[in-house]
């Protein structure tokens, strides 16, 4: 069976420093997270045939692009990339329709309106394919890029900063957008991006990167509830991410029961239905742990865990304290103190109790609750 999966190895002391090695496989959305000049657009244009590094080993789809050992190289008109870059790099004078066109050159002339005007539907422009970039809003031009990385039929799809050139708003709806339309393409998908907020809607898989070198790599599950990145913990505070099902809302009590590997979680009602996929970031600082079952609290989220992992740097008043949930993972960040007075050591059995408002919860649009009993 040919691995239709990628795989990376970068290594590069002059230049642009690197110091890279991962997999994404089909269906996977790898993030790409870091500062800006940490080298991630370099990964990105070198899977495409854009940069060669002294020391690189680039395969996809089973067929090697790059390999330095050998001086393999294929030409990036030759590989199956689809990638949406930071500015969309569109043809002004071309219409949608047209700019997509140019991406169809492998399928028989007569087959390209159609085969385009297909793809502009897929990503919701169906209505503007007579228009050009300049009569586009960000997002539309956003969608008109997407559409011609995928008219490619790629077999990786590389996404570098999709959403630097929009607002908030109109972000999330795209990363919507692209989370269900990733669901439907069966192929490695590469996310650049210096938001975590980007990480959090869309990776499957996280890579850290750090001055051209990898610091972590894993799931986002994974790296999430690590205790000791600090780089994550700076960036974006710590917190851990987990995926999970809605599996009942009720309107009256004006909440919605989350389904997730370590139990289940309340979170305030704001729409979604019942079996939606729904993805939740529980910030450390919004966790409390208790020694003993509490009564009497407003709280609707306690649950039973053990600790599995208790980190400080020494330089701080906080410590971070993983606890294990079923076969989820948690963070709490707690003082010092209350370390040394609750006796918070790997092993020993805790609560954790944590506000259904400071969950922060990601999925389909959350505005218009269905009451389902």
């Amino acid at each position: 069976m040919v691995d239709r999966g990628l795989s990376v190895k970068l290594r590069q002391t002059e230049g642009i420093p690197l110091d890279v090695e991962f997999a994404c496989a089909p269906g996977d959305v790898l993030a790409i997270f870091g500062a800006s000049g940490s080298g991630k657009t370099t990964i990105l244009r070198t899977i495409a045939g854009l940069y060669r590094p002294q020391s690189a080993n680039v395969q996809c789809g089973g067929m090697t692009w790059t390999d330095s050992a050998t001086r393999t190289f294929v030409p990036p008109h030759a590989r199956g990339v689809g990638y949406v870059f930071q500015e969309y790099a569109l043809f002004p004078h071309l219409t949608a329709l047209g700019n997509v066109m140019t991406a169809l050159g492998h399928r028989p002339r007569h087959e390209r309106p159609g085969r385009a005007e297909a793809l502009l539907d897929q990503v919701k422009l169906s209505g503007r394919a007579g228009h050009r970039p300049h009569a586009l809003s960000g997002g539309e031009r956003q969608r008109v890029a997407l559409a011609r990385a995928l008219a490619r039929e790629p077999a990786v799809l590389l996404l570098d900063e999709p959403f630097a050139a929009v607002d908030r708003a109109v972000r999330r709806r795209l990363q919507d957008e692209i989370d269900a339309l990733r669901r439907t393409l069966d192929v490695p998908l590469v996310l650049v991006t210096h938001d975590f907020d980007d990480v959090v809607r869309l990776a499957t898989h996280v890579l850290v990167l750090e001055q051209g070198r990898g610091v972590a790599h894993g799931t986002l599950a994974s790296l999430t509830s690590r205790p000791d990145l600090a780089f994550l913990r700076e960036a974006t505070g710590a917190g851990s991410v987990v995926d999970g099902i809605v599996t009942r809302i009720d309107l009256e009590r004006g909440l919605a029961e989350l389904a997730f590997d370590g139990g289940r979680l309340f979170v305030p009602a704001r729409g979604g239905r019942v079996g939606d996929s729904v993805r939740m970031r529980i910030p450390a600082r919004e966790v409390i742990l208790a020694t003993t079952s509490p009564q009497g609290l407003s709280l609707h989220n306690v649950l039973s865990g053990r600790v599995t992992a208790v980190h400080s740097d020494g330089t701080h008043d906080h410590v971070i304290v993983q606890v294990e949930i079923g076969s989820s993972r948690l963070l709490a960040e707690v003082t010092r103190d209350a370390v040394t007075r609750l006796a918070i050591t790997p092993g020993v059995r805790i609560f954790a109790l944590i506000k259904s408002v400071s969950i922060e919860v990601q999925g389909p649009a959350l505005d218009d609750p269905v009451s389902v009993s």
